[in-house]
């Protein structure tokens, strides 16, 4: 069968969820179930997959998408235990009184402060977080969520701990190992853990040019679109601190990439930064010369507000001190240096307790585990949780509400993710080499997609490929999921066109984090703390521009890198 016909038929999954969720606007919980039926239904019809054999696909994919549910319920936890302890709002109430103009707060509470929580918690927590910070400082809530959405791109790359890197490309093991030992050109990693490294490195200058150039241009956004004068050159009139901001947070973002590995970027890099301009707006450093206001809030566009206004949010308060409030977070910091540092031991006695199922369902070779005590969401997110509880002289009543709610909370997550995870199990799954299993020979899904896309593309692809992972997180509503889905297409593209793999795979990354603004998922959390629900289509028709604008740049960076800078290192 024609490779065309097959990679018509791997589409068509990743089409019907773009379908179900944007144009009919079904519930991920809903359109992900759909969406798996269709990719089961073309492997038996197609592939000629063994029913029992996708059954056991589906359960591997389960068993990835229970270690990704687990720190996605220790990020929940964390922030639930700090609303309910009164720490969160302590630590907002630190934000309220360090600047006046509206361009320096959303620089510090919508970029820099979303940067560290996606650092420690990810999971479209930071903009659900961010956005509601904004709302109770005066911003309309429309102004509030775009921005947050935004802003929280490049820190996403690496998310929560590393993990749309680490687990993210799981799936590309056995192809990195294979590279290594054949010696290709270009091959500058030696191990997948090497291979997620220099990825995360290349990523990061992927992400540079925008860590400048998406500041200044959503502030001139803000102004022109939300302003009493409708003017860019407003927002424009913050450049100075604005620039002073990305060297804050791109400086310790690159070094940790480059020195110490993809697990800490964002969350250094958002510490870091957070602390520097808040010091340095206090004393003044950079700060515009006028202060920048939105207009009254009687005469605000009546699409910019929802059913909790900016006047009645009310005002944070102090429940304790900032060092108190801020101390969990310091020590999942803490606790993630000590337990990812493989000298100092932990790392690999962590790593080495798991829970492991091989040869599910009695087919070779599909395995799946569970290092338990290894994912951040155990260690150190639901131990700083329990602890916070002493720490912050919480009621036990109160723990056990945000206990109860973060369980609550995860019925939706696990739905979509057992399913979209199980999509991509099956798509990996379809070109297993066993001719009981795949009698025809075909080539997976993803391998399908790939060689039938750069027969079109051709040698263009690096201007293209961080597309594919923004669909993948507006599909998916995850970075680690897209990198998941993606990454062996993106790897069989580079294959196919000769292009060094470590790049176009570094441009999925960043295309996964790029895809975090306009995805679904995210937009409807954000929409909801700040009371615009049914407003989803007004916010993602205004932030696909700042998408393309990502697109274009990294495209023309991947390019760059993938034909003139890389080859001549090698």
């Amino acid at each position: 069968m024609p490779v065309q016909i097959l990679a018509l038929v791997a589409l068509v999954p990743i089409a019907l969820a773009l379908i179900l969720m944007v144009g009919l606007r079904w519930p991920a919980t809903k359109a992900m179930p759909t969406a798996w039926l269709s990719c089961a239904v073309g492997a038996m019809a197609f592939w000629k997959l063994p029913v029992a054999y996708i059954a056991a696909l589906t359960t591997q994919g389960a068993v990835t998408a229970l270690g990704i549910l687990i720190i996605v319920f220790g990020a929940i936890i964390i922030l639930y235990t700090l609303q309910y302890s009164g720490g969160m709002e302590t630590i907002q109430h630190g934000f309220q009184n360090i600047s006046r103009d509206r361009r320096v707060q959303v620089l510090i509470i919508g970029f820099m402060f979303p940067a560290f929580i996606e650092g420690a918690a990810g999971f479209g927590t930071p903009a659900a977080l961010a956005a509601p910070l904004l709302l109770s400082l005066g911003f309309p809530p429309l102004a509030a969520v775009i921005m947050c959405l935004v802003f929280n791109s490049f820190p996403v790359t690496f998310g929560a701990v590393g993990t749309p890197v680490i687990l993210g490309f799981k799936y590309l093991t056995g192809l990195v190992e294979a590279a290594v030992v054949s010696g290709a050109p270009g091959v500058n990693f030696d191990s997948m853990e090497s291979f997620n490294t220099v990825v995360g490195q290349w990523a990061t200058l992927m992400h540079l040019p925008m860590i400048y150039i998406l500041p200044i241009f959503m502030l001139g956004f803000m102004t022109k679109f939300f302003g009493q004068n409708r003017k860019w050159s407003e927002g424009f009139g913050a450049w100075k601190f604005s620039l002073f901001a990305s060297t804050a947070f791109s400086v310790p973002y690159l070094l940790t990439a480059w020195f110490i590995g993809p697990e800490f970027p964002s969350l250094i890099g958002g510490l870091v930064g957070l602390a520097i301009i808040i010091v340095g707006a206090k004393k003044n450093f950079c700060i515009p010369s006028t202060i920048w206001d939105f207009g009254p809030a009687s005469e605000w566009d009546k699409e910019w507000t929802g059913t909790v206004s900016a006047d009645s949010s009310g005002k944070f308060k102090a429940n304790m001190s900032q060092f108190r409030a801020w101390t969990p977070y310091i020590l999942i910091g803490l606790i993630l240096v000590v337990t990812r540092i493989p000298e100092l031991g932990l790392k690999s006695m962590l790593a080495g307790v798991s829970v492991s199922f091989t040869n599910i369902f009695g087919f070779e070779g599909v395995n799946g585990s569970i290092k338990y005590l290894y994912l951040p969401g155990t260690i150190p997110f639901a131990l700083v949780a329990i602890l916070t509880i002493f720490i912050h002289k919480m009621p036990i009543g109160k723990a056990a509400i945000a206990w109860k709610e973060a369980i609550v909370k995860m019925k939706s997550p696990a739905i979509a993710l057992f399913f979209s995870v199980a999509i991509v199990s099956i798509f990996r799954g379809s070109g297993v080499a066993d001719a009981a299993l795949n009698p025809n020979g075909y080539l997976s899904m993803p391998l399908a997609l790939a060689q039938a896309v750069s027969s079109i593309a051709g040698q263009t692809w690096p201007l293209f490929a961080s597309f594919v992972g923004g669909l993948g997180s507006f599909i998916t509503g995850s970075n680690t999921v897209s990198d998941l889905l993606f990454a062996e297409f993106q790897w069989g593209v580079a294959a196919s066109l000769a292009l060094p793999h470590q790049i176009i795979v570094a441009s999925q990354a960043v295309g996964g984090a790029m895809g975090n603004m306009v995805c679904i998922h995210n937009i409807v959390a954000a929409c909801a703390v700040v009371g615009l629900s049914g407003m989803e289509g007004a916010i993602l028709r205004r932030t696909v521009w700042p998408f393309l604008l990502y697109g274009l740049v990294v495209g023309t960076v991947t390019a760059l890198m993938a034909f003139v800078f890389l080859p001549h290192l090698f």
